[in-house]
């Protein structure tokens, strides 16, 4: 029994070294010759280039393209190559593999909420995310004076890092008085009007009318809607009594 078991270890040993031995013969005549004689090249440089245009100038000088993955760069536009390995220069074997890896464009920010701040604190928050302030508009508004109304971009909206952000600022509350319509009141209906409104009659102008009952109301200075100073002046311009046609041809 023992003499069957060492036989058979004698097998396998013998075995072994023979596949060893075919082993070694394969690498000395086969992959080490293979191994240096094979043909080097120099890299070259693709940072720079698009994807393609480095894969096909890679190719050019038997080299693999291995696409390493994809980073944020404000440098480079997107699908360009920002950096390979190994580095231009080098000398290596033909159909070594270069990893190269590209721009994926400028990061994209969300954009915070500016309504309610002023200009400072809107400017911090901005700044915070990488935005930077845009132009600024101010209209008048119930807000107080200096507080954003308005942005350019909701709140949450990506936009690239870097980009300006236009904001509305209120200008405050309308100062002044909104003067009223007077066209067709009468002279008296005018004048109580512009006292409501904290207003003065002005110079009164008498135009002569045959259609329009004395006393009415035909133009006025300044318009209506106008926004002036509480106690302005404004003057009016009314029609008179005219009998006649030839009355009027008399006064001229």
């Amino acid at each position: 029994m023992k003499n069957i078991f060492e036989n058979r270890l004698a097998k396998w040993i013998l075995i072994g070294l023979g596949s060893l031995s075919v082993l070694i013969i394969i690498l000395n005549l086969i992959v080490m010759p293979w191994y240096v004689s094979g043909r080097e090249v120099v890299i070259p440089k693709v940072v720079g280039l698009n994807e393609k245009q480095a894969e096909s100038l890679l190719s050019d000088s038997d080299l693999e393209t291995v696409i390493g993955g994809e980073r944020y760069n404000e440098k480079y536009p997107k699908g360009t190559v920002i950096f390979q390995k190994p580095e231009p220069g080098a000398t290596v074997k033909e159909g070594r593999r270069v990893f190269l890896f590209v721009s994926s464009g400028i990061p994209l920010v969300k954009v915070p909420s500016l309504k309610g701040k002023y200009i400072r604190d809107a400017r911090l928050s901005l700044e915070r995310v990488g935005l930077d302030l845009g132009d600024t508009t101010m209209v008048q508004s119930q807000s107080p004076r200096g507080v954003i109304i308005d942005q350019q971009y909701y709140e949450g909206t990506e936009v690239q890092k870097g980009s300006k952000i236009n904001i509305t600022l209120s200008a405050g509350q309308r100062t002044g008085v909104q003067v009223p319509d007077l066209l067709g009141k009468s002279l008296t209906e005018a004048e109580d009007i512009l006292q409501e409104a904290k207003l003065t009659p002005g110079k009164i102008n008498y135009q002569p009318s045959f259609s329009l009952l004395p006393n009415t109301v035909i133009d006025q200075y300044p318009s209506k809607d106008s926004n002036v100073p509480e106690g302005s002046t404004v003057d009016l311009f009314v029609t008179k009594n005219v009998s006649t046609p030839d009355e009027v041809e008399g006064e001229k």
